[in-house]
This record gives C-alpha cells, structure tokens and sequence, in this order.
C-alpha cells in the first residue's frame, strides 16, 4: 500500500491512536495527523472510507475531490463538520460514534461547575503566588440549587444523575421528553424559558444545528436569573460569543466554564487566519476568544470533556466497529439516507 492507493484514510489522528489503529483495521489503511481538508489531495483522493474527527470539514469540495468515497466513519457522536445532505445526494453513508463518553463528559460538566462555584482556579492561582488570603474566595454550595439541563439525552442524564447526588433541584430542556425517566430520576420537564428564568446552574448538553445555533443569546441571556453559571461541554456554536461578553459585563452571567468557544479551531490557526483576505468576520471571533480567555469568572478548557483513557478507547474501537461492518455489507451507527446509487 501506498499513500497513492489509500483505501481507508484516517486523518486528524493524536500521535497515540496510529498504532492501534493499524493493527485492527484491514491492510490499506493511511495514517494522518493533518485534518482531512489540509491533508495533500494526493495522499487521500483513492480513499474508499474516510475516518475524521470533529476539525476536518467534509463538504461538497471536498467530497468532489474523493472519487472513489464511500464511506465515512467520523470519531464523534456530532456530525456538523460533515455536509449530510451532500453524502446523502450521493449515496455516502455516515457512521457515528453514538455512546463513549456520557459519564465522562458528565464528570467534566461538574468539573467546571465546581471550580466555578467554589473558584478553585482563583483560588490556585493566588496560592501558587504565595498569597493565602481568603478575601475573594467565598464560594457557594451545589446542594438546593437549582441546575437547569438542556438536552436530556444519554449525557444530560447522567448529568442529572450527579446533580441528585449533590442535593440539587433539576429541571430539563428537551424536545423528547421521558416523563418515566424524570420520574425515577427525581427532575421536571420545563419549557426552555422556564429553565433560563429558573435555574441558578445553566449546562448545555444539545447537538448543534441550524435550530440550536446562538440558542444562548442576548435575549435568551436577558431571560436568565442574575448571578447565574453558564457551562458548555457540547457546541461552541450553542452561545453567541459576543452575548456572553456582554452578559458577564452586565453580571448576568456570573461565571461560565466552556470546553467547546464559538469558532475554537480558528485559535490553532490564528496566523493564517490574519493572512487571510476574508479575515474580518474571523478576526472579530478571535478577539472576542481573547477576550473570554483574559475574564477571570471565565475558565476555558481545549474541548476535553470527551478526552479520558476509557472514553478514548470506546471511540477508537467503535470506529474500527464501524469501518469493519461498512466492508462486511451492513453498516451500523449511520446517521443519515443516502440515496441508493445506480
């Protein structure tokens, strides 16, 4: 095999998945650590299957330069970096990794909300400076709060679960509700108005799409209880960056812990996003990231609420699920129709 006759390629891979990998996929598999639309065209364009992870963008352009394609296996449960009704249009199926890291993206949401809420990071860098004071550092307590879920799927769930564990009042947003589920689990159903006037914790758990896009707001933000917590372990296009400056400003918003930031990829990039023709809207979206990165109520981490050993590890071997069930005829986890080609 060589890269000009790649069968499967694997590109936006962290240097410990390549080994892996390799041994449990079939012979003619490509191993890339560039994004698929950054990789060379003549290391990808015979690929059969294409596997990506979130930062590849797999749009009309680039499906037209992959002739022989057929089948795409993305290492996330998210599909918006790939174009669907473009894969639909000419029969690619889908495959996600639908179920790896509930609890652990749960444990991260509490994560950030306890370091928020108690101002661990505050609190560690004034010790590492040697100052001790406590002026400052008062935090407050989860237990009686009330933390507002939006989407109650496999993740909000298990969100749920922790939060009844530290005494806390739930209520949910979600466009399925499983009144059975609420009743075991102790939480209330409520319109998304509702949860932003009521809840103390706000935590998004919602895929991004053309309807969930900016569903944080400055009108949504105007409707949230002053002094509330903002985290976000799902979507960075979920919250209109530029509201929730204006919404910290105004001490709406008293802390926000976000894993995912509108437009992340972009601070990766920075440098060929200033040389860029088309810079302005991009360069706006960069400074209001740094702006958020300066706030001290502000704690940001790189998109690794999903990124633990276990978790890792599921990913990986659905995938290699995934990729093997496409060759033996039967593709499991695919998120969309593709057309029947003939």
């Amino acid at each position: 095999m060589t890269e000009q006759t790649a069968r499967i390629v694997c590109a936006e891979l962290q240097p410990n998945e390549g080994d892996y990998l390799q041994r449990n996929l079939p012979d003619g598999t490509l191993l890339l650590e560039c994004a698929a639309d950054d990789c060379p065209l003549d290391q990808i364009r015979t690929a059969e299957v294409l596997s990506v992870f979130i930062h590849s963008t797999v749009d009309k352009n680039m499906l037209d330069q992959l002739p022989n394609l057929r089948f795409i296996a993305t290492r996330s449960t998210g599909y918006d970096h790939i174009d669907i009704d473009e894969c639909n249009r000419r029969g690619i199926p889908v495959a996600n990794v639908p179920r790896y890291g509930e609890n652990t993206v749960a444990e991260h949401t509490f994560g950030l909300m306890l370091a928020l809420s108690r101002k661990i990071s505050k609190a560690y860098q004034r010790t590492i400076a040697s100052d001790f004071s406590l002026e400052g550092l008062e935090g407050f307590d989860l237990k009686d709060k009330t933390l507002g879920v939006v989407g109650a799927g496999s993740i909000g769930l298990h969100v749920i679960r922790i939060a009844k564990g530290f005494g806390m009042r739930v209520i949910a947003f979600d466009v399925q509700e499983n009144h059975l589920i609420a009743e075991v689990l102790g939480f209330e159903y409520v319109p998304l108005d509702t949860l932003f006037t009521n809840a103390d914790i706000i935590t998004l758990h919602a895929p991004y799409n053309a309807k969930t896009h900016h569903m944080i707001n400055a009108h949504t933000i105007g409707e949230m209880k002053r002094g509330v917590l903002l985290i976000n372990t799902a979507r960075g296009g979920l919250i209109d960056t530029e509201a929730l400056i204006d919404g910290l400003d105004q001490g709406i918003i008293a802390g926000a812990g976000l894993d995912v930031i509108e437009g992340e990829e972009l601070i990766e990039e920075e440098e060929r996003v200033v040389r860029a023709p088309e810079a302005g809207d991009q360069l706006r979206m960069l400074i209001r990231q740094h702006i958020l990165l300066r706030r001290p109520e502000v704690i940001i981490t790189p998109h690794i609420a999903f990124y633990s050993k276990e978790a890792h590890m599921r990913i990986l071997n659905t995938t290699i699920e995934n990729i093997h069930a496409y060759f033996a005829g039967h593709p499991i986890h695919v998120v969309n129709y593709p057309q029947q080609q003939g």
